[in-house]
C-alpha cells in the first residue's frame, strides 16, 4: 500500500534509515498515495518487507504520530490521520541540515559530460571496461600516489588501494584489523557511519572527547596506557560532526604517542581540501609514516561515483587489498578513469576553487545566522572549512525532543545522540550546511532559532511555575 522498496532507502546515507522511512511515508500521505483512515503495515511486517530492523520502523512511525499524520490504536495497528489537501507535486521541501553532502546544483555538469566523452572515446576504453586489478585503476593509483608524495604524505615504501568511497575503506580496515573485543579509540562525538563499522563486530569503542582543538590528547594518552587499543581513527581537519581541526603541535604529539605505543593510526582526510581560510597543516601521515590515510573524491567532486582510497605501508595495503578482493574483486574502473581525467584536465582544480568560494560563503552565513538567531547561551564551533557546525544549546533544552517541532516547520537536523559514543550531551546537534544555499541556511536557522527560543520560554515558564510557593 505504501509502495516502498528496499532500493528507496540508503543505509550508507548520513540521514538515518528511520528518518528516510519517515520522509517516504510522510510524502506518500501528503500526496494522497495513502489516504485518511488507511491502515499502515504492522512494524514487523514492514521491517521484513524492507529488510529493516523493527525498531527502525517503530521510530519512523513514532515521528509520524508526533506530527499528527498517523494514530496508533492498541490491538489494531497504525492508521493514517490526515484530512488536509492532497497535492500531485512534492511536499514543500524541507531545509535539511541533516545530510553532509555537496550541493548538486553546483556540480559542473557540462565539464563532467566532456570528461566522460573523452574517456569513452579514448584508446583505453576497452581496458577500462574489463575486469581490473583489486588495487584499483593503475593510472589513478599512480596519480594519487604522486600527489601524496608531493605533499610529503607518502614515501617510497607506501602503496595505495582504491575503494568504493570512504565508507568501504573503513569497512575493509575493520575486516582486516579489528575483531570482537579489540579496543578502538574514536573521537567522541564521531560520524555515526564510522562508529557503526566498528561496533557491529563487537569491538570495544573508546570515545575520546573532542575539544575545540580536536581530540583530547591527555585523555587519549591515558586510555592508550590503560586499554592498549589496536587502532586509533582521527579526522584531523574539520572533523564530522564538530568541525574541529587538530593544530600542528597536537599532530606532532599524537604521532609520538602512536609510534611509542605501536598503535595503528588511521587518518581520515576526506575534508582536507575543504579549507576556506588559513593555511594547510601537515598531515598525520607525514609525521607518522606507519599511518593509514583515507581520502575520497566524494566531498569535493561527485559523491555518486564512489571513489576513495587508502595510502599506507606496502604490507598493510597488501592485507587490505586481499580483504577487498573477497568483497568485490575490484572497484568500478570507469568512475576511476573519469575522475582521473577530470583531475588531469585541470577541471577538478577549477571546480575546487569554486567549491571553496561557495563553501566560505555558506560557512560565514551559517556562523552569522547562528549568532543572530540562536538563543543566548548557545555555543557553536567556528571551523575554517568543512561542511558542519556543532551546536550546544543552553540547558535544559534537549535537541532530540525539539526535533519533531522543528520538522513541523520544514527544517531538519541531526541530534547529538547519533554521534555519541560515551559522552552524550542532550543539548547537542549537528548542522550540515554544505548542500544548502546561503538563502536556505539563513531561512532555516531563522526558523530553528524561533522554535528553540519559544521552547526555551516555555521551559523557563514551567520551571518558574514549579518553583512558586504553594498558596495556603
Amino acid at each position: 500500500m505504501i509502495g516502498l522498496s528496499p532500493g528507496q532507502l540508503d543505509p550508507a546515507a548520513e540521514n538515518p534509515l528511520y528518518r528516510q522511512l519517515y520522509e517516504q511515508i510522510r510524502s506518500a500521505i501528503k500526496m494522497g498515495s495513502v489516504r485518511n483512515g488507511d491502515r499502515l503495515p504492522a512494524t514487523r511486517e514492514l521491517a521484513v518487507e524492507l529488510g529493516l530492523n523493527r525498531t527502525t520502523v517503530s521510530a519512523a512511525y513514532a515521528l509520524l504520530e508526533e506530527e499528527g499524520l498517523i494514530r496508533g490504536e492498541v490491538g489494531r495497528g497504525s492508521f493514517v490521520q490526515y484530512e488536509g489537501e492532497f497535492t500531485t507535486a512534492p511536499v514543500t521541501s524541507t531545509i535539511s541540515f541533516a545530510s553532509s553532502r555537496p550541493a548538486e546544483d553546483h556540480f559542473p555538469i557540462e565539464e563532467f559530460r566532456s570528461t566522460c566523452q573523452e574517456v569513452i572515446q579514448s584508446a583505453q576504453v576497452g581496458t577500462i571496461l574489463q575486469l581490473g586489478s583489486p588495487s584499483g585503476y593503475g593510472p589513478l593509483r599512480h596519480h594519487l600516489l604522486e600527489q601524496a608524495r608531493a605533499e610529503g604524505s607518502a614515501g617510497p615504501e607506501d602503496d595505495i588501494l582504491i575503494t568504493s568511497g570512504c565508507q568501504q575503506a573503513l569497512d575493509i580496515l575493520q575486516r582486516a584489523f579489528i575483531g570482537p573485543a579489540d579496543a578502538v579509540q574514536l573521537e567522541d562525538p564521531v560520524y555515526h557511519g564510522l562508529k557503526n563499522v566498528f561496533s557491529r563486530v563487537g569491538a570495544r569503542l573508546l570515545g575520546i572527547p573532542v575539544r575545540e582543538s580536536g581530540m583530547d590528547l591527555d585523555q587519549l594518552a591515558r586510555t592508550i596506557e590503560s586499554e592498549h587499543p589496536r587502532m586509533i581513527v582521527v579526522t584531523p581537519e574539520f572533523q564530522n560532526p564538530t568541525g574541529a581541526t587538530l593544530p600542528l603541535e597536537h599532530r606532532e604529539r599524537l604521532a609520538r604517542l602512536v609510534e611509542a605505543a605501536g598503535v595503528l593510526l588511521v587518518e581520515n582526510c576526506i575534508y582536507r581540501e575543504l579549507r576556506y581560510e588559513g593555511e594547510q597543516i601537515r598531515t598525520l601521515k607525514s609525521l607518522a609514516p606507519g599511518t593509514l590515510q583515507i581520502g575520497s573524491f566524494s566531498k569535493v567532486a561527485f559523491p555518486g561515483l564512489r571513489v576513495g582510497w587508502v595510502i599506507g605501508p606496502r604490507a598493510l595495503i597488501a592485507r587490505l587489498t586481499e580483504t577487498k578482493q573477497w568483497c568485490d574483486l575490484h572497484s568500478d574502473q570507469l568512475s576511476q578513469a573519469i575522475l582521473l581525467r577530470f583531475a588531469e584536465s585541470g577541471r577538478l582544480e577549477q571546480h575546487l576553487r569554486r567549491v571553496r568560494t561557495m563553501g566560505a560563503a555558506r560557512l560565514h552565513t551559517a556562523l552569522d545566522a547562528c549568532s543572530r538567531y540562536l538563543p543566548a547561551g548557545t555555543r557553536f564551533s567556528r571551523p575554517q572549512g568543512g561542511m558542519s557546525l556543532w551546536v550546544r544549546l543552553p540547558e535544559p533544552l534537549d535537541a532530540n525532543e525539539l526535533l519533531p517541532r522543528v520538522q513541523r516547520e520544514r527544517v531538519d537536523y541531526l541530534p547529538g545522540k547519533h554521534f555519541s559514543i560515551s559522552h552524550f550531551d542532550a543539548g547537542s546537534l549537528r548542522l550540515s550546511f554544505g548542500g544548502l544555499s546561503p538563502e536556505q541556511i539563513e531561512s532555516g536557522l531563522a526558523t530553528l532559532g524561533r522554535v528553540i527560543n519559544e521552547e526555551g520560554k516555555r521551559l523557563r515558564s514551567a520551571i518558574s511555575f514549579d518553583a512558586a510557593p504553594a498558596m495556603v
